[in-house]
């Protein structure tokens, strides 16, 4: 086949041209057109290998060779297609020069069983200390029951284990290889125990850890600029001093404690989850004096197992210690502990809530409705810069006759204020 258009650029031109590719189907194609574009494979900067990039398994492990042999500049390496762990390490050596970031689905279940059967573990990752110039390195799937054998990875900014069965000492000892991270993500990994952290480099950090079991995240991070907690009952972190967001979750169990020397610059912080201890919201609430986006949605406090109500919360004082506050985002239960009787007792005429601008509520119950209509009017009345209220009526049992008298009562608030408040 003739490619005269193509033969006419220079060789500089085509070869830009053709790097632009990356997806191994794209890449073959192209190769079977003519020398001068088999000529250009070479100098492809990556090669992405999708679920679907061969109709056959049992010859993708050949096609995966033959096209990270041929790429001699290859930078970025990503293999999403089932392949067999014992060819990695001959890749990962014919590039270990010019490989900067690499990302693997390790999901074939033929690993799965060898390495289960041998009990290697994750041993079959061990080859990728060998590419001492890695920048960046994904993993999907995997099983790690030992710290792999890295040495060192000073280079490696970014590290990201996605949906994998992980041991607490093994992924402590995975980060612990790699010192200078700048943004690590561990998300949806199974794991309990207790993990440890030390990198006094990382800027963004996300540890989303399912499974029943307890766990205790320590994290010191004296750089961290944003950090996403999920699954961990105890949470420790040494230097917030440049932490902006904060988000701690916990979809099952209770959050029972949370030590954070101080966060003078903290702009977003929101609290998720079933049940925390009223310690650990409280101490949260104090550190965060300079927050200006603050979202609680949390079901019950209590320090144990038992499920308690909130206590009151004084409303005067909670707006007054966060001067701040542009947008509140407040769930159920938090909202009510706002509307005890005694929460606006010192209101007088010189309280003003001088920031806020937006406000999400969500009402579950009817209950204490008198007080709990006083603290809407209250907050419009208080809050000259007010945008937006947003009043959400959620999973209220409309069968009683408090909840359509409270309805109704909210539904006129709403009216009155018109162009502010607005109900879902």
């Amino acid at each position: 086949m003739e490619c005269d258009g193509m033969d006419a650029l220079p060789d500089g031109v085509v070869q830009t041209i053709l790097s632009q590719l990356s997806n191994a189907r794209d890449v073959a194609a192209c190769s079977g057109v003519s020398r001068c574009w088999r000529d250009c494979v070479p100098f492809l900067p990556a090669l992405y290998f999708p679920r679907s990039a061969f109709d056959a398994a049992g010859g993708a492990d050949d096609a995966i060779g033959r096209m990270v042999e041929a790429a001699a500049r290859l930078e970025e390496l990503v293999i999403y297609c089932p392949f067999s762990s014992a060819r990695l390490p001959r890749w990962l050596a014919m590039r270990s020069a010019s490989l900067r970031v690499l990302e693997l689905r390790v999901d074939s279940a033929a690993d799965k069983a060898a390495a289960a059967a041998s009990g290697a573990g994750s041993a079959h990752l061990d080859c990728i200390g060998v590419v001492s110039t890695l920048q960046e390195l994904r993993l999907w799937g995997l099983t790690m029951t030992r710290a792999p054998s890295w040495g060192q990875m000073q280079r490696l900014r970014v590290l990201e284990i996605v949906g994998a069965h992980l041991e607490d000492l093994a992924v402590s000892g995975a980060v612990h290889a790699c010192p200078n991270l700048t943004d690590l993500a561990l998300l949806g990994c199974e794991c309990a125990g207790a993990v440890s952290f030390t990198l006094p480099l990382l800027e963004r950090c996300r540890l989303d850890f399912v499974g029943s079991g307890s766990c205790a995240l320590t994290l010191t991070a004296p750089q961290v600029e944003s950090l996403e907690v999920q699954g961990f009952n105890w949470i420790v972190l040494q230097g917030g001093d440049r932490l902006k967001r904060l988000t701690i979750a916990k979809n099952t169990g209770s959050v029972y404690s949370v030590g954070i020397e101080r966060l003078p610059v903290l702009e977003q912080l929101s609290l998720r989850g079933v049940q925390w201890s009223w310690g650990a919201v409280s101490y949260l609430l104090q550190c965060a004096a300079e927050v200006r986006h603050l979202v609680m949605k949390v079901e019950f406090c209590g320090d144990f197992d038992t499920l308690q109500p909130f206590p009151e919360v004084d409303l005067v004082e909670f707006f007054n210690t966060h001067p701040k506050l542009r947008r509140f985002e407040i769930h159920g239960a938090m909202f009510a502990a706002l509307c005890q009787k005694n929460s606006l007792k010192n209101l007088d005429s010189r309280f003003s809530i001088s920031s806020l601008e937006e406000v999400l509520i969500t009402v579950r119950s009817p209950l204490n409705a008198e007080q709990k209509l006083i603290t809407l009017e209250s907050l419009v009345c208080c809050s000259p810069r007010l945008l937006s209220m947003v009043i959400r009526i959620s999973q209220m049992k409309n069968c009683h006759e408090a909840s359509d008298e409270f309805f109704e009562e909210i539904c006129k608030f709403a009216h009155v204020n018109k162009g502010r408040v607005r109900i879902e």
